[in-house]
Order: C-alpha cells, then sequence, then structure tokens
C-alpha cells in the first residue's frame, strides 16, 4: 500500500529481495520521507526488485505508484519547500530545506534496482514516477537504477543536487529524463529505450527523452535548473525507419524550455521524431550566454529537418548554435 518511513528511519531492503505494490491498494508506493532513509544496495547478481503484485503477463503501467525519495537539500520553490504533486500537502509529502536547505543530505542507498509498472495516477496529470527526487541531496547514491513501463516518467527530479549513474529508463510512456525546480546535479551514464506504442496522450503531454523546466511559470526563480547529463543514448521509436507508425504522443529527444539551465554532453539521440527544441525565448538566451548547454551530441535517424527545433516566429539561429557546440547530425 501506501507506506511512509518517518521518523528518521532507515529502511534495509535486502539483495534479491522482490518487493510488489498492491494493484488493489489506492497509490500504493513507498515513501522516504524528510531525514528518513532507504538502504537498498543490491547487487548485479542480485538486484532489488520493486514490481506489480499481479501475475507475471498481467502486469502492466500504473499498477502501483512507485518510489519517492524526499529530502532537505535547495528548491526554487516559494521558501525553499514544496509537496509531492497530487497528494495532499503534510509533512508526510514535504520536499525541501527551507529557508536552510542542506545540499549533502543524504537519503540513504538504492544500487541494482528495479522498478516496474509504476505510476500511479492520483488526479489528472499528476501521476507518480518511477522514481520520484523530491530535493534529494548530495551524499545519497542512485546508481544502477532501471525504471521500466512507468505511466509517467521514468525519473524526475523536483530540486535536488543528488549526483545519479548508471540509469536505464526502457518503455516508459512519459519522459525518460524530467528536471525542475532547480535540480542541479551531476547525471552519467545513462540508456533510454522508447517503445513505439506506447506514448502520453499528446492533448494531456507529449513524450520526450529530457523535458527541462526552471520551473512551472519559467520564472527566474533561483537556484536555477542546472543538472549535467553526460554520456546518455537515447533510443527513440523510430527504430531506423522513419516512416514507422509510432504513437501520437511522441516528440522529441529533448525538450529545454521554462528558463532551464540543463547542460547535456557526450551523448546520442537516435531514432526520434525530432531532436533537442530549445522552446521559448529565456531558454534561447541561456543558450546563447552559455547558461543552457548542449555539446558533442549526435542526433541520428531523425525525420527530414527536425535534428533541431525552435518555436514559430522565432529568428534564434539554432543550426548555428547547435554545430558550433560540436554537434552533428546523420539521416
Amino acid at each position: 500500500g501506501q507506506i511512509y518511513v518517518t521518523n528518521n528511519a532507515t529502511l534495509t531492503i535486502q539483495p534479491g529481495t522482490v518487493i510488489m505494490g498492491d494493484k488493489a491498494a489506492t497509490g500504493a508506493g513507498l515513501f522516504i520521507t524528510r531525514g528518513a532513509k532507504i538502504n537498498a544496495a543490491g547487487t548485479a547478481s542480485q538486484p532489488i526488485v520493486f514490481t506489480s503484485n499481479q501475475p507475471a503477463g498481467s502486469r502492466n503501467i500504473g499498477d502501483w505508484g512507485g518510489i519517492i525519495l524526499l529530502g532537505k537539500a535547495s528548491n526554487n520553490n516559494p521558501g525553499g519547500e514544496a509537496y509531492v504533486e497530487g497528494l495532499a500537502p503534510s509533512a508526510l509529502t514535504a520536499y525541501g530545506g527551507g529557508v536552510s536547505p542542506n545540499d549533502n543530505d543524504n537519503s540513504g542507498v538504492m544500487t541494482y534496482v528495479r522498478i516496474e509498472y509504476p505510476g500511479y495516477v492520483y488526479q489528472p496529470n499528476k501521476e507518480i514516477n518511477g522514481l520520484t527526487l523530491g530535493s534529494v541531496g548530495r551524499a545519497t547514491t542512485i546508481d544502477y537504477v532501471q525504471v521500466s513501463f512507468s505511466n509517467d516518467d521514468a525519473y524526475e527530479w523536483f530540486g535536488g543536487t543528488v549526483n545519479c549513474r548508471h540509469l536505464v529508463s526502457y518503455r516508459n510512456l512519459d519522459d525518460d529524463f524530467d528536471t525542475d525546480n532547480g535540480f542541479s546535479g551531476l547525471v552519467q551514464y545513462c540508456l533510454a529505450v522508447r517503445d513505439p506504442l506506447i506514448a502520453d496522450n499528446p492533448t494531456v503531454s507529449t513524450s520526450e527523452g529530457f523535458e527541462s523546466d526552471n520551473d512551472a511559470s519559467g520564472s527566474a526563480n533561483s537556484p536555477q535548473t542546472s543538472a549535467i547529463f553526460s554520456n546518455v543514448t537515447y533510443v527513440g521509436p523510430l527504430r531506423g525507419n522513419t516512416a514507422a507508425t509510432v504513437a501520437s504522443g511522441f516528440r522529441r529527444g529533448a525538450r529545454i524550455r521554462r528558463n532551464s539551465g540543463l547542460k547535456i554532453y557526450n551523448s546520442i539521440f537516435m531514432d526520434g521524431l525530432r531532436g533537442v527544441h530549445i522552446d521559448g525565448t529565456a531558454c534561447e538566451a541561456n543558450a546563447t550566454n552559455g547558461v543552457l548547454k548542449y555539446k558533442n551530441n549526435l542526433v541520428a535517424g531523425y525525420i527530414t529537418n527536425y535534428s533541431v527545433e525552435r518555436n514559430t516566429g522565432s529568428t534564434f539561429g539554432i543550426s548555428a548554435w547547435f554545430g558550433a557546440n560540436n554537434n552533428d547530425s546523420l539521416a
């Protein structure tokens, strides 16, 4: 069901454990509240698996909620505090260190962990993600984690400073890597693989490899979203055929918008409908000024003339900017 680890406790999960989210329970999920920790240190041969309690072959996206880590690091919400979207605001759903954040906060360890079939819909367009990180601090260890068949994003960071490595996003519905509210961590060695038939409803949200906002309104609130992603391979839905039929919700390898200062280096974006979208004048200015960076990347196998995208009416020289930063594109 809906489980909260509270009072600065540490929840330890042994290698090889399989934990099942109850489809019949309302919003089944594991919440590590501020001050508490998870110690889920699996191994390559004995991963820890969070999955649906439905029989194998009958599991589906959104069978249960997911894992939510809540810390005391910084974010750019007013007062430095916010709540898990879709749930009632309370001490159990709060994240952020308020006016005295601790960017070295420690929410524990997650290594060699698989999270399968999460993404419970708490409210319309407010589903929980596979792994939600609310203001998680950099003393936390996130390494070798895979999210599969999520009914929303695979990973979403709401502020925080946590560094993550070796993340896999496999056949999820909405975005693979979603960064908001001043997230400033370092994320390296990631793989995203899309299913041609699994994408969000485009009237609600389009499915992106990366989606990045400074905040929902595109404000100048600080800290600015400035995470660095390196060595990412995004495999989109086209599978080598730009005429392939895919779900209507697919859009871009990376959509950077709402005054984000995201940075993506040394990565491959292949087999998607569109490459990198610098969305809006604030992000165009960030790109021009070097606050937003997209460098040494390869965009391949995209629909003609869509390796880069800018908004209708924009005069931003996106092709020149793309080339000047040692990026390349291949048909």
